[in-house]
């Protein structure tokens, strides 16, 4: 059966097979870090292509056309999800060897008691699946219809007494848990479980989240993830990235009325190897889970429709999963997307010891770096109060977010990128590009296989909600949402539970559905499809609006009337109100990132303020 797009990479190691324009061909070696020479399989002539036009081949050698099958890890039991990740340290790396023997098989058999059978099936499953963990999973049988296991309303009566008796900061004894249970089966006219039988339920918890629930996830990554030492040199690019946030020094003002609305916030990816930054994210909304998963989107993807999109000539040629990502421990990189998100992808997450910001220290840097030149723009806010003085910041600005994406993108791939670091003595650029090709004195890792299902990817790191299934489909937040793709669900409903729900905060015009029969995704638009998309910000906004109005029981049509209310007041306002500008760009932000499909914007930077003197782009910044 032929895997779906979200299960393939492009594998561009030396041999592997590639689709380009619709025949198969195999990669001879790398010219670049964006173009390879390839080999046609029927006749094999060689030539000259870009990776960008290459695509993976499916199980039955063909492209399978991508579609909207996304695989959930949240069905995936502690257990499985142990046993993946044990296999994976002995699989990886048979993975990359050309030939792996008889002998090593046998070995590595040993170690995972398999035969030595299944472990070539598992070399090729990891291969095919672009290195995922979740390839290593084990096959679950269909047979046995719950032999031998408790039926769904035990299941579900031990599932929420252990959340809400042991799973908290009260760190209630287990015995607490099983009385519950007993007690919860008696009101039910049920048979309580054995004792062991719960026990065994809490066992097999993950002992980090259990940490982390009745302590805090700043204790259990402390216990469970222990960084010690400073921070270790990486052997090749991509091996970590170093990912966090900060408030750019800079007021930006609206589109419309190009007027101050106040400073961006900016997160950004650095590789830990050759200082290279592999993406960033530029949003007015604090720091999240989203802005993080939306970083790390830009960072492994590449970025050709990136610069068609924003009409910039040039190029960002680094692409890639990274090994590790390193990151502090605020909120939105312990949450429960991101961290299944990165599982999945089979990238292990790092925390900075609590109270020892050094480790930071590189990501922080650059940071630094990227202000320094921020500051040298009309309408920089400095960073600090003595080195701003007097400067007018809100009279100066003159770029809109659009304009500031468009100068980051130049300032840090002709500039940043090609100067000389103090700690390389060299370009990052040309720091990366020999840990991938190599040089005459070291060999380079090879171009990194390249992900092929954005759409995917992106789903996997979006934030997650329960709901029930109700005949005119769900309700989330007082809104309606349905597709017919829910018919064969809604009869069989009730048995069917909570289902996994993710909703993109940017637009909530849709939602992403887990069908738990087929374990796919399902697109759901709004019930009333006429209604404006509109963010999530946006929504929680019409909620307080109506609050304060008096209006305790809220339904849809309400919600959406207060919005277009919303957005008028917020229309006249605009002309005065710095908050209403602000709130306004944020909307329209986010509604043309959803709605835009392939126009190409000209988002050159232009000064319409009466000061015309030239935006001076960078100065002599160093490196380091």
């Amino acid at each position: 059966m032929a895997q779906s797009m979200d299960e393939i990479a492009l594998n561009l190691s030396p041999g592997s097979k590639v689709i380009f324009q619709g025949e198969q061909y195999t990669i001879k070696l790398p010219l670049s870090l964006d173009s390879v020479l390839i080999e046609k399989i029927s006749d094999t002539s060689q030539r000259y292509a870009k990776i960008s036009e290459l695509s993976p081949v499916s199980d039955d050698g063909t492209l399978s056309p991508s579609n909207s099958k996304f695989n959930d890890t949240l069905l995936i039991s502690p257990e499985d999800w142990e046993l993946a990740k044990r296999r994976e340290i002995i699989i990886k790396p048979l993975s990359q060897l050309s030939t792996c023997t008889l002998t090593v098989a046998e070995e590595a058999a040993k170690q995972l008691e398999v035969s030595w059978r299944q472990i070539y099936k598992l070399i090729n499953r990891y291969r095919n699946s672009g290195n995922k963990f979740t390839s290593l999973l084990p096959n679950k049988s269909s047979g046995g219809k719950e032999k031998g296991r408790l039926n769904k309303t035990l299941e579900a009566i031990i599932y929420t007494a252990i959340k809400e008796y042991y799973l908290n900061s009260q760190k209630n004894k287990i015995s607490i848990v099983v009385e519950e249970v007993r007690r919860r089966c008696h009101l039910n006219n049920l048979k309580a479980p054995a004792d062991m039988t719960i026990r065994s339920r809490i066992n097999r918890l993950v002992q980090k989240d259990v940490v982390g629930k009745r302590t805090s996830k700043q204790v259990a990554a402390q216990q469970f993830s222990p960084i010690i030492g400073s921070f270790p040199e990486t052997p090749y690019p991509l091996a970590v990235l170093q990912i966090d946030h900060t408030p750019v020094d800079l007021i930006i003002v609206d589109e419309y009325h190009r007027k101050p609305i106040g400073r961006p916030y900016l997160t950004i990816a650095i590789d830990v190897f050759s200082r290279c930054i592999t993406g960033f994210c530029l949003s007015l909304d604090a720091p999240s889970a989203v802005s993080v998963g939306l970083c790390l989107t830009h960072s492994i993807f590449d970025k050709d429709n990136w610069f068609v999109e924003r009409n910039i000539s040039g190029g960002w040629p680094i692409w890639g999963k990274p090994d590790v990502i390193y990151v502090d421990n605020a909120q939105e990189f312990h949450s429960e997307a991101l961290q299944r998100g990165c599982d999945i992808h089979g990238i292990k997450i790092d925390y900075r010891p609590i109270g020892q910001p050094q480790f930071g220290g590189i990501v922080e840097r650059v940071i630094g770096t990227m202000m320094q030149l921020v500051h040298q723009l009309p309408g920089t806010t400095f960073s600090n109060v003595a080195e701003k003085g007097d400067y007018p910041s809100e009279q100066k600005a003159v770029l809109t977010l659009k304009e500031l994406e468009h100068w980051l993108t130049i300032a840090i791939t002709e500039y940043y990128h090609q100067k000389a670091h103090s700690g390389l003595s060299m370009p990052p650029i040309e720091k990366y590009k020999c840990g991938i090709l190599g040089d005459e004195n070291h060999k380079g890792r090879g171009n990194l296989p390249r992900v092929y299902n954005k759409n995917a990817f992106i789903i996997d790191f979006l934030p997650i909600e329960r709901r029930t299934l109700q005949r005119h489909g769900f309700m989330l937040d007082h809104i309606s949402y349905y597709a017919n793709g829910l018919s064969p669900l809604i009869a069989n409903r009730k048995k069917l539970g909570k289902f996994i729900i993710r909703r993109d905060p940017r637009d909530i015009s849709r939602i992403y559905v887990l069908d738990p029969n087929s374990k796919e995704y399902l697109e759901v638009p709004y019930r009333t499809l006429s209604r404006p998309t509109i963010t999530l910000w946006e929504h929680r906004q019409a909620l307080k609006f109506l609050r304060e109005k008096g209006l305790e029981q809220t339904d849809e049509t309400l919600i959406f009337q207060a919005i277009e209310k919303m957005r008028l007041i917020t229309k006249e306002a605009m002309s005065k109100s710095k908050s209403a500008r602000r709130s306004h760009e944020r909307t329209q932000i986010a509604s043309q990132s959803i709605t835009k499909k392939n126009n190409v914007e000209d988002n050159s930077i232009t000064d319409d303020s009466t000061d015309n003197k030239p935006i001076k782009i960078f100065e002599n910044i160093e490196l380091w």
